[in-house]
């Protein structure tokens, strides 16, 4: 099947990109590098190890410094422990199979620790994430597979082959706590037989409606129902939400933020309460105490000392299969009880519910799923609920060839063109004042965007504006490029001077405590760097530090703050904008702000894409335009 070789195509370009910048990083890199860059622990202690699943041997493992370092070291991905006594050698690789906090369980492929690890201090690194892209590529090659039989029914639907059904004879049901477009958006899912998406702006209650329509689904079919999405932290969301309507939910995987309500629904917490589970304790205990007895006997000793060693290795064996059996039994207990299941896209794989088949499931923030991950899911289920905007930002891709080539276009994407009777648009926003959201609701969603009543002019104080263009067209205000990113000083320099002389108009409004939040956006990192180091140095400011933050438009996607200020960076003479050409990005940026927008950039610059000449037009149309030079004395 072609759609699905082309896919391919493009996942084996990707791999191949990722897997040559994973191994120029690591090979380039010292261990202080690797752990800045979020791919390391160092050094860590071994706190505890027990038998694991099939002979392998598990490890946990406290980092001991460096806490506050984010990391990429999540559930299920690939990692080795290594000692820096011999980092070339001495090594050994696993799994991570639970990670909270400072601690983690590597699960290694071994069955003893290795002598090298009482030598010198642990570390442990993240391997190349094979594992994922395996599982994508299984799954694409599955779905080609069953395209022409019975069951690849949704994925020709999905492909467009096909056109989506729906029962038109089911009586809308009312939500009393949801707006109209809300409540069409449930009946829409509620209708559909393969498949809805549910389009859903900035600020427009997606979560809110998605939750009402889980609750809704499991009423109508009496079904367990996935619900999935493609980062943790989106997962979480969804999981606390369902579970605080009372649902019984079962959180695969292991949540980003680590918080008592949600480790309450993941497995292991689970099994922890299950009354099985004093039995499994017994039974490792048990096994542990045969395994020890075996690493007494060392491996150079006599025939009559080997074989002894072997019986009680073997011995512990057999009681770690009634483990697996005993712990199978429970999981298989609490996956049927549980009427959600939640997980990343690629979690929907784990080894616990690797089997189910679903009725319906729900694929959350699908703008921003790589296809190829979402199909791993599809192929479980008869119907699917696609719920993003793809007007928002679209997947991180590292190679351009393959996001030139089709893997930016996400099935979200792709299905709203091919099936807009599917499709229902979340049309009342509960963030933004209206003067905020008027140009992206024109650009972006055909102007159907209205504000709620309660947002709708909501300002920092009665004379206050909700929206600024700041021109820096003849300021001289110049970029400088260091190597791929760009900055721009005086912009920052500015943009501080103007976010201390509104602090000082909002002061006498509000007390410390109420003070309006801030975010500080830029599309460039080294902006951001540069803006952070001069957010340190302006004295005014300290005060509210609490109340500010600086970061790139990927880190704000899905926050809001009172007030947003945009540092567009770029000012040059040959009217270069780079990636400020992605628009959909700048939906993201200019819709996290509630009740005042600062864009600061060079008309010059900008107004060669019609999209910024048109936003600074829609500013002088609501007098919000402002030039640089009216603050020169200030």
């Amino acid at each position: 099947m072609n759609y699905f070789s082309a896919l391919l195509d493009l996942l084996k370009t990707e791999r191949e990109e990722d897997r040559k910048s994973y191994q120029q990083l690591v090979t380039t890199s010292s261990v202080g590098d690797r752990r800045a860059a979020g791919l390391s622990w160092y050094p860590v202690a071994i706190r505890d190890t027990e038998m694991g699943r099939g002979d392998y041997l598990t490890v946990e493992l406290e980092r001991t410094t460096h806490h506050d370092v984010p990391h990429q070291l999540r559930f299920g991905v690939s990692a080795m422990l290594f000692s820096n006594h011999d980092p070339e050698t001495d090594t050994v690789e696993g799994v991570v199979t639970w990670q909270s906090g400072n601690r983690l369980k590597l699960t290694l492929k071994t069955d003893e620790l290795p002598e090298w690890s009482r030598n010198g201090k642990l570390g442990i690194d993240l391997l190349f994430d094979d594992n994922s892209y395996d599982e994508m590529q299984n799954a694409l090659k599955q779905a080609a597979a069953i395209y022409d039989k019975k069951e690849g029914h949704l994925a020709r639907i999905l492909t467009g082959e096909k056109t989506p059904t729906f029962n038109e004879t089911l009586a809308p049901a009312a939500f009393p706590n949801l707006n109209g477009s809300q409540q069409a958006a449930v009946n829409r899912i509620l209708a559909a037989n393969e498949l809805a998406i549910v389009h859903g702006p900035p600020g427009t209650g997606k979560t809110t409606t998605l939750v009402q329509a889980i609750k809704a689904i499991i009423r109508q079919e009496k079904q367990q129902v996935l619900v999935v999405a493609p980062s943790n932290a989106a997962v979480d969301l969804l999981s606390e939400k369902l579970s605080d309507e009372g649902l019984n939910v079962l959180r695969v995987g292991n949540p980003a933020r680590v918080s008592d309500r949600l480790m309450s629904l993941t497995l292991d917490a689970k099994m922890s309460t299950h009354p099985g589970t004093k039995e499994i304790k017994r039974l490792k205990k048990q096994a542990a105490e045969f395994r020890d007895m075996a690493h007494k006997y060392k491996r150079n000793f006599g025939k009559a000392e080997r074989d002894q060693r072997k019986a009680l290795f073997d011995e512990a064996r057999n009681i770690m299969k009634s483990v697996e059996n005993t712990e199978q039994y429970i999981i298989d207990d609490l996956v049927a009880k549980a009427q959600v299941i939640t997980a990343t896209l690629v979690g929907t794989n784990h080894y616990t519910v690797r089997n189910l088949r679903y009725k319906t499931l729900v694929i959350d923030e699908a703008g921003q799923a790589l296809e190829p991950a979402c199909w791993i899911p599809l192929l479980k289920a008869e119907k699917v609920v696609l719920a993003g905007d793809h007007c928002q930002l679209s997947p991180t891709i590292k190679s351009a060839e393959a996001a030139r080539n089709g893997l930016a276009n996400t099935l979200l994407e792709k299905t709203a063109a091919l099936h807009p009777q599917s499709v229902v648009l979340l049309e009342e926003q509960y963030r933004m004042h209206e003067m905020i959201m008027g140009y992206s609701s024109s650009v972006f969603y055909q102007s159907r965007l209205t504000a709620h009543a309660s947002v709708a002019g909501h300002l920092l104080h009665p004379e206050d504006t909700p929206l600024a263009f700041v021109d820096t067209a003849g300021c001289g205000f110049d970029e400088t490029t260091e190597g791929t990113s760009t900055t721009n000083p005086e912009e920052a320099a500015f943009l501080f001077k103007h976010l201390t002389q509104l602090v000082s108009e909002l002061a006498p409004h509000y007390t410390a405590d109420r003070f309006p939040d801030i975010g500080i956006i830029s599309p460039y990192r080294q902006q951001i760097a540069l803006l952070k180091e001069q957010l340190s140095h302006s004295p005014a400011l300290q005060p509210y530090l609490h109340k500010i933050s600086v970061n790139t438009i990927d880190s704000f996607q899905g926050q809001e703050r009172d007030v947003v200020y945009i540092s567009m960076t770029r000012s040059n003479p040959d009217n270069k904008i780079g990636f400020l050409a992605d628009i959909r990005r700048m939906n993201v940026a200019m819709t996290r702000a509630r009740k005042k927008l600062v864009v600061i950039g060079d008309s010059a610059t900008l107004s060669q894409l019609p999209f910024y000449a048109n936003f600074i037009a829609y500013a002088e149309q609501r007098e919000a335009y402002r030039s640089a030079w009216e603050y020169a004395d200030n």
